[in-house]
């Protein structure tokens, strides 16, 4: 009886739940940068860079001053890749990313953000859950609260190829919220997205078999949590069980690509060099978005601790990741908007921070930089076409509208239709939110 009302509808955890206010997103598809592009090189055009191209000029900047105690002479440097105005908005982005720039009329170019933490470890773990140390729920996990699934067949929150660095499982877990609200990992970074599949949840068992375990299973379980009532880890193992019982017959298909056309895969990049990997995991963030999960994250990065787009010291290897993901990238935006999902997918592209208008230690790359960069979110009820604040003359310090992470992060809860306000949860006497006490809707950058 208590495993019946536990999975009962009404009792189901994960069962979709009214949202807040109309939502004009029903899942977001966040694309992660790991390890922070460089705003100057790619959304963000500075003509004072290219004029003053090596002059020495003193910082003292959060990275500078967390080195030094009081900031140093460093010389300017102009972006390696040249700058156009992009589509009918004109929207300046560079020849680092020309696929994406193709589709500058759908972008939402955010140029004002800022955020915490001048490490990767801290500013990865600040964007995907709004804190620099504490353990608290990941985005998708908030989300996943939030709303529920949208399949009863598939995981709310899923994240694809994560890396095991800077935060790892942290970055998409539960923390404090019931178990059940942690997102799945799909395969992990450094694995080929060709083995990328959901894993133990198919049986060699014979149909009938699978079943009588099942079953079992259902009894062990409905003892277990009579003995222990209101035990959420207990409850939460149950429901993957469940969860895991019935994906066997749906998840496997939804990642299955070779169900796609040759068209289809053509434009992901898939079966090319460099974008075949990539290609792969924008394809499954597809398939898995129509298929109704909520929070599909999208990762391109490494497990080290200097991640792909960390270059100090070799700024050029940005296009060889650009080559990797630029393809990829435009080709969802494209399929999506074919589809009809982009009206009700939000997009979010971007990586923890970005990076200096300077050479750091007068080389060829750049330093951290959380003061100003540059993030671009489709679909889902932003503006399209558009350019949203400013950072300074030489793209160091977001100045003109201003966006923190706190912002960005009440924003997207936003067009899902959350009250960043009011999607809380009580833990250790208090209530606590993935805004924390801070962070206001952009409406600027909405449609009305």
């Amino acid at each position: 009886m208590a495993l019946a009302g536990l999975l009962a509808e009404g009792a189901n955890p994960l069962a979709a739940r009214a949202p807040h206010h109309t939502p004009r997103a029903k899942r977001v598809i966040f694309l992660f940068m790991q390890g922070g592009v460089s705003q100057v090189d790619s959304f963000d055009h500075k003509a004072r860079l290219f004029a003053d191209d090596g002059k020495m000029m003193h910082f003292a900047d959060a990275r500078a001053l967390a080195k030094t105690g009081k900031g140093a002479e460093q010389r300017l440097m102009k972006p390696m890749w040249d700058f156009k105005q992009r589509g009918q908005c004109g929207t300046w982005v560079s020849e680092l990313f020309p696929e994406m720039a193709a589709h500058a009329d759908k972008l939402c170019v955010v140029r004002s953000m800022h955020t915490e933490g001048v490490a990767h470890g801290p500013a990865t773990l600040f964007l995907h859950t709004g804190t620099t140390n504490f353990i608290r729920p990941s985005v998708g996990s908030w989300v996943t609260y939030g709303l529920g699934s949208a399949n009863e067949n598939l995981p709310g929150f899923v994240s694809i190829s994560p890396s095991l660095g800077n935060g790892g499982p942290r970055n998409y877990g539960n923390a404090f919220l019931p178990a059940v609200y942690q997102g799945t990992a799909l395969g992990r970074s450094g694995l080929s997205a060709k083995e990328t599949a959901f894993r133990n949840i198919t049986s060699s068992r014979s149909p009938e078999s699978a079943q009588r375990q099942m079953d079992l299973l259902r009894e062990i379980n409905a003892e277990q949590l009579a003995a222990k009532p209101g035990d959420s880890e207990l409850e939460a193992v149950i429901q993957s069980y469940e969860l895991a019982w019935r994906m066997q017959s749906h998840a496997p298909d939804v990642v299955d690509l070779s169900r796609e056309s040759a068209a289809t895969l053509a434009l992901y990049g898939i079966n090319e060099q460099p974008t075949d990997n990539f290609g792969r995991q924008c394809l499954m963030a597809r398939r898995l978005a129509e298929s109704g999960v909520r929070f599909i994250q999208v990762n391109y990065g490494d497990n080290s601790n200097n991640p792909a787009w960390d270059q100090h010291s070799n700024l050029p290897k940005h296009g060889e990741h650009a080559r990797a993901v630029d393809k990829p990238v435009a080709g969802l935006l494209a399929d999506l908007a074919a589809r009809g999902l982009l009206d009700d997918t939000l997009v979010w592209w971007g990586g923890e921070f970005g990076r200096t208008p300077y050479a750091e230690k007068n080389g060829t790359g750049r330093d951290h930089n959380p003061g100003g960069f540059s993030v671009w979110l489709a679909g889902g009820g932003v503006k399209p076409g558009i350019a949203y604040g400013e950072t300074d003359e030489f793209g160091h310090h977001a100045i003109v509208d201003k966006v923190h992470m706190h912002d960005l992060h009440a924003t997207i809860l936003h067009q899902l239709g959350l009250d960043h306000e009011r999607l809380t949860y009580k833990h250790d006497g208090r209530n606590y939110r993935l805004t924390d006490v801070y962070g206001h809707v952009v409406k600027d950058i909405l449609r009305a």
